[in-house]
């Protein structure tokens, strides 16, 4: 479907089309203006944080961001969907980029900074996962895949240990990451522990 108010796609229209794919340039600059400051405010503000201050932070009319995300909801959706797309294409550009083992490392602290960035909207993200478990189920299929790709290919070159998969991995962090009670600090300490016990054992790779 196709608005005439500004240019705008329907939130399920976006979700379709990937995003901010589809809409024309200067809708397209709104919606991203949009996306980048309701992540800052919800991190500051957590859930208290208003539609207008996300207005007011993207320096746009709260008559464009109503077009774009007419429900709270739809703009935590979208907000979820741009880190999803950051999270994958962050493990691409370390496979692409880094050595075998370095790039498990980069990737398990972008993992981390992902994980750690949905504790303030954790109650609506949940709320949207209800409302549309498809968007639950498929983004954890990409994330999952992507750690694969990251853990598969430090496999093969010997320096991870190959009794795991993406999933185990993302199971072992996700949790960790999200707890309410757990610090930054404790997080910091504990990641290395978790890239301790992913490596390969001498006796494994001489079994």
């Amino acid at each position: 479907m196709t608005r005439t108010d500004g240019g705008a796609s329907s939130p399920a229209d976006t979700h379709a089309s990937g995003g901010a794919r589809g809409m024309r340039a200067d809708a397209r600059r709104n919606y991203e203006r949009l996306v980048a400051a309701a992540r800052e405010v919800f991190a500051a503000e957590g859930d208290g944080a208003s539609m207008e201050a996300v207005a007011r932070k993207a320096a746009v009319g709260v008559g464009t961001l109503y077009r774009h995300f007419p429900r709270r909801i739809d703009l935590v959706e979208a907000v979820y969907t741009t880190d999803v797309d950051e999270l994958v294409d962050a493990a691409e550009d370390a496979v692409a980029r880094l050595g075998p083992w370095e790039a498990v490392v980069a990737f398990l602290e972008a993992f981390v900074r992902y994980a750690q960035s949905k504790r303030t909207f954790l109650n609506e993200l949940r709320e949207a996962f209800e409302e549309h478990p498809d968007l639950k189920l498929a983004s954890r299929e990409r994330i999952d895949a992507a750690t694969d790709m990251v853990i598969r290919r430090a496999q093969q070159a010997g320096v991870v240990r190959d009794d795991v998969d993406g999933a185990d991995v993302t199971q072992l962090l996700g949790p960790m990451c999200t707890s309410p009670t757990i610090t930054r600090d404790q997080t910091s300490r504990l990641l290395p522990m978790i890239l301790d016990g992913l490596k390969a054992t001498p006796e494994a790779a001489g079994s």
